[in-house]
């Protein structure tokens, strides 16, 4: 699922700020993609991944992990993005993700098991 958010009309020029977002959810993490401004008002690109985690105390928390990208390497950046996929698309089969929900998950565990039918025990 994609989700964004365009705050450029509302960007001023002493302050750091988000001008556009895009989130995005895959399974257990989300990415978030934002576009800030610096105060001499060039945009750069920060890439968050967000996982859910369980800590040690039974609480659950997030694990972040951010990128910063600034204009002047995103077309590097962006041509060996490509690259790499382009490897992978030559070199693997790409299986469409499908959403993972907790009834999905009891699903899949429940699949390792045979299923009984009730009514073939009296035979």
């Amino acid at each position: 699922m994609i989700e964004e958010f365009d705050n450029t009309n509302d960007l001023d020029k002493n302050t750091r700020e988000e001008v556009f977002s895009q989130v995005v959810k895959a399974g257990k993490r989300t990415y978030f993609f934002d576009v800030k401004a610096t105060r001499g008002n060039e945009f750069y690109l920060t890439i968050t991944e967000s996982k859910k985690r369980m800590g040690k105390d039974g609480k659950m928390y997030y694990e972040k992990h951010k990128i910063f990208l600034y204009k002047e390497d995103f077309e590097k950046f962006i041509e060996s993005l490509n690259s790499v996929f382009d490897y992978i698309k030559a070199n693997q089969e790409i299986v469409p993700r499908t959403e993972h929900t907790d009834e999905m998950e009891l699903s899949e565990v429940e699949s390792d098991y045979s299923s009984v039918d009730f009514d073939d025990l009296g035979k």
